[in-house]
């Protein structure tokens, strides 16, 4: 049976982070387009924190504003440093999917995902992966248990979000408070469980199918609290068929559930 549940404290605790010897079993995923001005300031401070135990995997969409450049001037110093160059804008889902493969094949224990403009904090990583001694997708929540926890966003913004998470469950019955949030850590054996090829929504919607996804597969999903804040530095990536996509999906993945199509 599918257990959802909300976590207010860490359990990382039981677990030394990063974790002690051998090979890093964490891989950090990071899409960009465009990150010149926020990516080394996030991976600096990834590895600061996390001199061992985990690696980060850039995924770059051909940035016209040199991130890869950046990415790759990083890498001699950073030997936990990966960089995914692709040919051009395919999007936030996509990138993801490829990421997920190239965890799976060099064996990670865990993968996560995290934006690239600071709005993810990563002294929450340790919650995320603590959280995974009692779950196989734990969400970093910014409205876990009905409270809200975003620092800078437009009203316009909290509310559309905020609108999105009830839409969500409500139409697919998917008990989770922050069902679009992009960050989250997964446990590989559910990537592996998934039929990733069938995976092809973007942006808002990604994060919501990939959470319906795993929760149809009975998989433990929990929620630990972060606090999201919003960039200071580029530009968002949300667009209004963003928005569109995620309006439809939901009803797309109700249907297809209930016609065994998943």
């Amino acid at each position: 049976m599918t257990e959802i549940t909300s976590l207010m404290t860490s359990s990382a605790e039981s677990r030394p982070f990063p974790p002690e010897g051998g090979d890093p079993d964490i891989l950090v995923i990071i899409p960009t387009y465009n990150e010149s001005e926020n990516i080394s300031r996030v991976i600096e401070k990834v590895f600061t924190l996390y001199p061992s135990g985990l690696d980060i995997l850039v995924i770059d969409d051909k940035s016209p504003d040199g991130t890869a450049a950046i990415v790759t001037s990083l890498q001699p110093g950073r030997p936990g440093l990966r960089l995914m160059e692709r040919s051009g804008k395919q999007g936030l889902g996509t990138a993801y999917l490829a990421g997920f493969r190239y965890a799976l094949q060099k064996e990670y224990r865990f993968i996560i995902e995290m934006d690239a403009d600071m709005s993810h904090d990563p002294e929450m990583i340790p919650s995320l992966v603590g959280g995974m001694d009692s779950a196989d997708l734990v969400i970093g929540s910014r409205y876990v248990n009905n409270t809200v926890n975003v620092v800078n966003w437009p009203l316009g913004r909290l509310v559309l979000s905020k609108l999105a998470s009830g839409y969500t469950r409500m139409i697919t019955g998917i008990p989770v408070f922050d069902p679009t949030s992009g960050f989250k850590c997964f446990r590989r054996e559910v990537l592996e469980s998934l039929d990733l090829q069938r995976v092809n929504s973007q942006g808002y919607s990604f994060q919501i199918e990939m959470n319906f996804r795993v929760w149809k597969k009975g998989f433990i999903i929990r929620e630990v609290p972060i606090v999201f804040t919003d960039r200071t530095v580029g530009k968002s990536k949300m667009t209004r068929k963003n928005i569109r996509e995620a309006v439809w999906i939901v009803w797309w993945l109700k249907i297809k559930s209930i016609a065994g199509l998943l």
